[in-house]
């Protein structure tokens, strides 16, 4: 049968080889599909001149591309959650399938989850301070972590195998998603996202693993931090613009929350003169939580296995809502 791929190895930002693209996919594709027909662009530009031929693409469209690809079908995102623009509002409103790769990153990112979790039960974020300053200094507090809650905010791929590793320990854990159904033995009760408000002062280690969606922008800001333990710890792995920075360290100063774990940022990097840098019980990584093994392997299965399935004319897996961007 066959049909025709764009593949756009740029970035988002134009960068070249920003797609996250195995050199490899063209071979395998050739192999498994006959007939189809594989055009490797390097740039927007190259990609733009002959887009409206392409059943299907992967990477980052502009919404210009979008417009002028009469004849796409499929799109596959390269990222679970790419940055803003990339669902506009030519892409929601046409006809065109997307998908992404949601699922490759769920067990690095929460075993990072963990880390900063057992850092805080246990001291590590202020011994390692303490080690910089040759100061033999302690014991500091330790949390028990079978008495501790955690809430999980956005039970995806992620949070869930961090709810899992969170019951693990002995932890009682919560969620908070739009799709309550239960995971039985693993989340106590899942709250729909119009009930955060409730289950936040329950919480001793509260989990963003939301990512950027129409709705999400600004979720946490002073409002929800006045509403946790004085004793609670925010950790934050889903998307920056979801977190208040600002309202985040006017908490920890105030003594509303103990401390909070970053990785993704309102701004990254991260500026330096941030206040946040310079908190004892803050720790901040750049935007690493994903990093680990097997990525490439993962991202090729899923965008190779979707390539037969769409040949076949056969559901596509990871379909998005567009309008919801997930």
């Amino acid at each position: 049968m066959g049909f025709k791929l764009l593949i756009l190895t740029a970035g988002p930002g134009g960068e070249p080889n920003g797609a996250f693209y195995s050199e490899d996919w063209v071979e395998k594709l050739e192999a498994l599909i006959p007939n189809i027909d594989i055009s490797l662009c390097r740039t927007t530009k190259e990609a733009t001149s002959n887009i409206s031929q392409f059943d299907a693409a992967f990477g980052y469209l502009t919404e210009d591309m979008i417009k002028s690809a009469t004849n796409l079908k499929w799109l596959a995102c390269p990222q679970a959650g790419p940055p803003q623009g990339f669902y506009n509002k030519s892409l929601i409103n046409s006809s065109i399938v997307v998908t992404n790769i949601k699922g490759i990153y769920s067990d690095h990112i929460s075993t990072h989850i963990m880390s900063y979790i057992l850092s805080f039960s246990r001291g590590l974020h202020k011994y390692i301070r303490n080690q910089f300053n040759s100061e033999w200094s302690g014991p500091v507090p330790t949390i028990h972590l079978p008495d501790s809650t955690a809430l999980v905010v956005g039970v995806g791929g992620i949070g869930k195998e961090t709810a899992r590793l969170c019951k693990e320990f002995g932890m009682t854990v919560f969620g908070v998603d739009p799709k309550t159904t239960e995971l039985k033995n693993i989340i106590e009760k899942i709250y729909h996202p119009s009930n955060l408000k409730y289950i936040l002062p329950k919480a001793d280690f509260i989990i963003s693993t939301v990512p950027e969606t129409p709705d999400s922008n600004k979720m946490f800001g002073s409002e929800e931090f006045k509403l946790m333990k004085n004793s609670a710890y925010f950790i934050n792995i889903g998307r920056g613009t979801t977190v208040s920075l600002n309202d985040l360290n006017n908490a920890i100063d105030l003594g509303e929350i103990a401390g909070a774990a970053l990785d993704v940022f309102e701004t990254e990097p991260l500026p330096k003169n941030h206040l946040l840098w310079a908190h004892e019980n803050v720790i901040i990584t750049p935007h690493v939580a994903a990093e680990g093994p097997y990525l490439d392997e993962r991202r090729s299965e899923i965008f190779i296995n979707n390539c037969i399935k769409f040949n076949n004319g056969k559901p596509l897996n990871n379909v998005v809502d567009k309008a919801k961007w997930f």
